[in-house]
């Protein structure tokens, strides 16, 4: 909502307040004021002036030099402008040194093909009025003597605009709205103030001029309509168009202006019908026939639902109820005689026209938040008022004008205002401080509350313009805003923990603790994906479908982590990002195990790797399976306090990882994983290119128990005693298989089995490989000696000799 501080100002006699004073107290009460606009910065400068003479530039076409009288000093200056009023007309002129912020703009002394020019006639874009204009702004005649400053002239020309977040705070929509509020935080006393006047030039009784019907009265509860005959369309003046262009409205015509003025003072909606375009001179508010044409206001052709709420006449609808005009019975410059309608339309019918049509208005977002039913007839009276004063500017426009005598209506009956009961002890318990009641009702009184006292409690009438306020609760809001959240004492809580951290929120913990710990970095994923892209991943296709789904991207509940965090890898390529180091954790929705149960959730972990290995001094590489690898071992062993054990998996299911570099991470005898290279089918699915990309996918729901706290154990006391063993075996042999059995047959002594090269080539027989492990023999208790070391060893030697074959490397 943008509001304009001097229009509050008039509607609260007594405001003195600044602008940024009036923001800061809207911002405390609730009502946050998220900007703040000069209008007309640079208009204060400018002065009324009077043209005395013209004549052309003495050596250059389409200029002219004008004479004109600033209040008893006459100033030459030079001019481009077409519309040049003759002598006698008013215009703005804006002196040396005036400063014009809408085009940047400082006037200064020039010199234009030989004529010297001190000052310039302004148009209204360059005094920042309005974005276009045809030429220098004209003022109208006797508006005020040469010399004046323009803002004594016209006021409007200067304003501060707030726009203020009314969140759904329909009565926060409009100025008297806004005006309540400030009045009563600054104590102002307040009355509603009265429609605009204009006596009525003649009467007609409202069944000769339009016959009104509701047939649906739960959509439309409340309709008025009002005729004036013998109006004369025409700009509006100059203070209007201006309030309008303040608060982001293009001036149209005098009666389009009415409307919109009607509507930004009372927050309700209207609509003016050119009523000799109205066919049959009849108005039926009724529901729309599924596939029933209507042209808008915007010139779009659009098609009805009968779930659509028109305004028709005799031949077929003339506005969508609530949201916007028809252009058949738009007001043109022929229009002669007006219908003003003006009514209250059920909040959700009005959203769903809005949504279904894409059309979000000033109209409908009103509607859709619940305007206030009673200022029907004043929002109406204010329209036709304004409508008579301004067409009747002159006695034969004022021999043809005539009103209607009374309002066409239709009325499903008055609406019951709830009370609701506010308890002194709530208050004081729920605020946390003492407020006496009497302060109280006098704050929900200054809103148009109207309260009485029971006891050690206040009961409030709501009044019709906060259908917001429900509960006790609510007057508590209202009471504690307008005290200032500042009021109430900061004091801690008592702060007692509800309950232990769950399983599966401690695991979540130390996974990501994990995974931060060796560089990856968290993708907040959503749980929603789509069949396709599940299908991209090669996962199972969801049986969790929602009803009611953000768009079709997002309509299914996701079996796997990978198709939103490969979507983030795409992302961030497509942005030029390459190096890419990403996990994420949470439940995926797997089918029920028992028909009529729900979806199993289980709490899983996925991480990606893309880009280059760096190395220090060294020519960075792509990623490749060791990455992988080093990525699970990391993370798992850093999960569960120890090392897993990563076996290849040519054969396994894991479809979307690369069948030669693809392995299972086992804890125990335990698979919770499974890590390798992206399968390249996926990465072009995903438009990923062709470097590899290292993929991690763990289950800690299988994890679960096996997850270990974090230990400490102290520096060991004693040295320990290295071996180095280089084994000859078939290529195909895993290490990982090898440095198991090395363990195994080393016993409690080894405390460490390390690979730290492998070797092909010379003296190695085709197609096998060296492979060289470093254990490390270490015992708790005593320094080991070389007789215990050596035959530890010899066990590891004969153990792999036996089980792979394997040939000691000298």
């Amino acid at each position: 909502m943008k509001a304009s501080t001097n229009w509050l100002k008039a509607l609260v006699p007594g405001l003195t307040a600044s602008p940024s004073e009036i923001a800061k107290r809207f911002t405390a009460a609730g009502l946050e004021v998220e900007a703040m606009h000069a209008y007309g910065k640079g208009s204060e400068a400018c002065v009324v002036a009077k043209v005395v003479s013209m004549k052309a530039h003495p050596t250059k076409s389409g200029l002219r030099l004008v004479t004109v009288d600033l209040g008893g000093r006459e100033q030459e200056v030079v001019c481009g402008a077409p519309n040049v009023p003759d002598p006698g007309g008013l215009v703005v002129f804006a002196p040396l040194g005036a400063h014009l912020p809408a085009k940047n703009m400082t006037i200064e002394k020039r010199t234009i093909a030989g004529v010297v020019s001190e000052g310039m006639l302004c148009s209204e874009s360059e005094l920042g009025l309005t974005e276009e204009s045809d030429g220098i702004l004209i003022l109208p005649a006797g508006i005020a003597a040469p010399g004046t400053p323009l803002v004594n002239a016209v006021p409007e020309v200067v304003d501060t605009v707030l726009e203020v977040n009314t969140l759904n705070r329909a009565d926060a929509l409009g100025h008297i709205g806004l005006a309540r509020e400030i009045a009563a935080l600054y104590g102002i006393s307040w009355t509603l103030p009265a429609p605009a006047g204009g006596a009525a030039l003649g009467a007609k009784a409202t069944s000769e001029v339009v016959n009104v019907t509701v047939s649906d009265t739960e959509r439309c509860p409340h309709y008025a309509a009002h005729a004036v005959f013998g109006v004369t369309i025409a700009p509006s003046p100059l203070a209007v168009r201006y309030r309008l262009a303040a608060l982001g409205v293009r001036a149209i015509s005098n009666l389009v202006d009415i409307t919109n003025l009607a509507m930004f003072l009372y927050g309700h909606p209207m609509h003016a019908f050119d009523l000799d375009r109205v066919k049959g001179a009849k108005i039926v508010v009724r529901r729309a026939q599924d596939g029933e044409a209507f042209t808008s206001l915007d010139g779009v052709a659009r098609t009805l639902s009968s779930d659509d709420l028109v305004i028709a006449d005799a031949e077929g609808a003339v506005a969508l109820a609530g949201v916007m005009g028809g252009a058949t019975s738009e007001i043109s410059a022929s229009t002669t005689n007006v219908l003003f309608e003006c009514a209250y339309f059920e909040p959700r019918g009005v959203r769903r026209a809005s949504r279904r049509h894409g059309l979000h208005t000033e109209s409908s977002h009103r509607f859709e938040r619940g305007v206030d039913p009673s200022r029907v007839p004043d929002a109406l009276a204010h329209a036709v008022g304004l409508t008579t004063s301004w067409s009747a500017g002159s006695s034969s426009a004022k021999s043809s004008l005539h009103v209607v005598e009374g309002v066409s209506r239709a009325d499903a009956g008055a609406r019951t205002l709830p009370k609701v009961t506010l308890r002194g002890a709530r208050l004081d318990q729920l605020l946390g401080v003492h407020v006496p009641l009497d302060e109280a009702r006098s704050i929900l009184e200054s809103l148009g509350f109207a309260c009485e006292a029971a006891g050690e409690s206040l009961v409030a009438s709501v009044p019709s313009h906060r259908h917001d306020v429900l509960r006790e609760v609510d007057l508590i809001d209202e009471v504690v805003r307008f005290r200032g959240l500042d009021s109430i004492p900061t004091t801690l809580p008592a702060i007692r923990p509800s309950r232990e951290h769950g399983e599966s929120e401690e695991l979540s913990r130390r996974a990501r603790a994990s995974a931060i710990a060796v560089g990856l970095s968290e993708a907040i994923t959503y749980s929603f994906t789509s069949d396709e892209m599940l299908a991209k991943v090669g996962a199972p296709k969801s049986t969790v479908i929602l009803k009611n789904p953000l768009s079709e991207h997002h309509s299914v509940m996701r079996t796997t982590l990978l198709s939103g965090l490969l979507e983030a890898v795409s992302r961030a390529k497509r942005h030029g990002e390459h190096e890419v180091r990403l996990f994420t954790l949470g439940p995926v929705f797997l089918p029920a195990k028992t028909k009529g149960d729900l979806p199993e959730e289980p709490l899983q972990f996925a991480a990606v790797i893309a880009g280059h290995r760096q190395g220090y001094l060294a020519k960075a590489v792509p990623v490749d399976a060791w990455d992988a690898k080093g990525m699970a071992e990391g993370v798992v062993a850093r999960l569960v306090g120890r090392e897993p054990t990563i076996a290849s998996d040519p054969n396994g299911t894991a479809t979307w990882l690369h069948p030669r570099a693809r392995a299972t991470v086992s804890v125990g005898d335990r698979i919770v994983g499974r890590v390798g290279l992206l399968h390249p089918d996926v990465a072009e699915a995903f438009d990923l290119g062709e470097a590899p990309i290292c993929v991690l996918e763990l289950s800690l729901s299988s994890i679960g128990a096996r997850a270990a706290s974090t230990r400490f154990q102290a520096i060991p006391k004693f040295p320990a005693s290295p071996r180095d063993i280089a084994l000859v075996v078939a290529d195909s042999t895993p290490a990982g298989d090898i440095a198991s059995a090395i363990r195994h047959a080393a016993g409690e002594l080894a405390t460490d089995v390390i690979l730290f090269d492998r070797f092909t080539g010379v003296h190695v027989p085709e197609g096998h490989a060296s492979l060289a492990y470093r254990v490390v023999y270490r015992a708790a208790d005593r320094t080991l000696t070389d007789a215990e070391v050596d035959a530890s060893h010899a066990k590891v030697v004969a153990e792999v000799e036996q089980k792979f074959g394997a040939q000691l490397r000298g």
